[in-house]
């Protein structure tokens, strides 16, 4: 049985916190030793972690602290020796670690006998099957994205033409003015977001210019938002592309084709078929009908036109995780993965068109759990 080390806080580490799944600011220890999960952490935490299933919680005085304070450590200097006292305390000789754990701590313990393994795909394992927890957090991520979508829309019709572009109520319709209204949203649902995308115009062809400035009628504008739920740290993800007034005809068919290729992979997805199967078989209906992919571009070529991206990828405590569904995807799905399924066209100086919805992998199919038009008039 693998032994394993985890430290860092449960905001920044995907790893900790779906060990550990309640917020904890501070850096703390989690251990496995024999499959027996312990954590180790200030006395401020105590109450909260004991109240979890299956966690041997070990204040910081049982391995130390108090010796430390008396020997005059410096508090930031504390959590080397904390942790050795912590691993040595449970025997512990060799352990696997994420790819991010801290290099300090890990040149502490090597240079003190212990022997750490970095293995990404161990962890990525762990959190490829969502609990049920996760896929309620998910869940209410993606509401709060179909509920902030529908505030933009709503600006969106509200729009006429000014001077220089979109107005509304008399003021430019900007991107910024779009995302704060969306930001309004995330806070009523409770939900966090540092950034999201409301592209317009040529910057829509840029996979992610955020976007900026005033809208104009008959041009693309895409907005993609990836919200993270507040109790669970999961999130959500999701595109719709729009156009206030007459669509350009390129749009037209951009979408048509997009919105074709996106039903297609949902109906491809099941457990047991690897990402890059179903990635190929989006590359086939774009190049059908004339665009470029990844899969027909030169090798050393870089792709700015058509498809130029992979098909999607996991979602859960980290907005992008495993599993991917692109060129160098090859790992299968499984019952229990959350994947995005975006795909997309763009034409540089144009713009472009993507679509996302969010699917649960099952044993036999994919379900959706995104529910949202996909129309281009908004």
């Amino acid at each position: 049985m693998t032994d394993i080390l985890i430290y860092g806080d449960t905001v920044r580490s995907p790893e900790l916190r779906h060990e550990v799944p309640i917020t904890v600011p501070d850096p703390f220890l989690y251990a496995e030793r024999d499959g027996a999960r312990h954590v180790f952490v200030g006395s401020l935490e105590v109450a909260r972690i004991r109240e979890l299933d299956g966690l041997v919680v070990h204040p910081y005085e049982e391995v130390g602290w108090d010796e430390l304070v008396a020997a005059g450590v410096n508090r930031e200097e504390m959590y080397k020796p904390i942790v050795l006292n912590a691993v040595r305390a449970l025997g512990l000789e060799k352990a696997t670690v994420p790819r991010y754990f801290p290099l300090e701590l890990g040149d502490h313990l090597r240079e003190n006998g212990v022997e750490l393994t970095p293995d990404r795909q161990t962890f990525s394992r762990r959190r490829r099957v969502k609990t049920q927890a996760e896929l309620d957090g998910i869940g209410r991520a993606q509401r709060a994205c179909e509920a902030a979508m529908d505030a933009a829309r709503e600006l969106l019709r509200a729009a006429t033409q000014g001077e220089s572009g979109l107005e509304v109520d008399g003021k430019p319709l900007t991107s910024e003015w779009v995302k704060r209204r969306i930001g309004e949203v995330f806070t009523e649902h409770d939900m966090l977001a540092d950034e999201f995308i409301v592209s317009h115009g040529a910057q829509t062809a840029v996979g992610h210019d955020m976007g900026s400035g005033q809208i104009q009628a008959g041009e693309p504008i895409v907005i993609d938002l990836w919200p993270r739920d507040l109790e669970t740290g999961c999130f959500a993800d999701m595109t719709r592309t729009y156009v206030v007034g007459d669509p350009p005809a390129p749009l037209v068919e951009f979408h048509r084709l997009v919105r074709e290729a996106l039903e297609k992979a949902v109906d491809d997805i099941k457990a047991g078929i690897p990402g890059r199967e179903v990635f190929v078989g989006t590359c086939e209906l774009f190049q059908e009908h004339g665009y470029r992919t990844p899969m027909s571009k030169e090798p050393g070529e870089v792709l700015e036109d058509g498809f130029i991206h992979g098909l999607g990828h996991g979602v859960g405590l980290e907005v992008h995780e495993e599993p991917g569904m692109g060129i160098a995807s090859h790992d299968p799905l499984v019952a229990g993965d959350v994947v995005t399924v975006e795909p997309g066209l763009y034409n540089p100086g144009f713009g472009g068109c993507r679509l996302e919805d969010l699917v649960l992998v099952t044993e036999n199919g994919a379900e959706n759990l995104t529910d949202y038009p996909y129309d281009l008039a908004p």
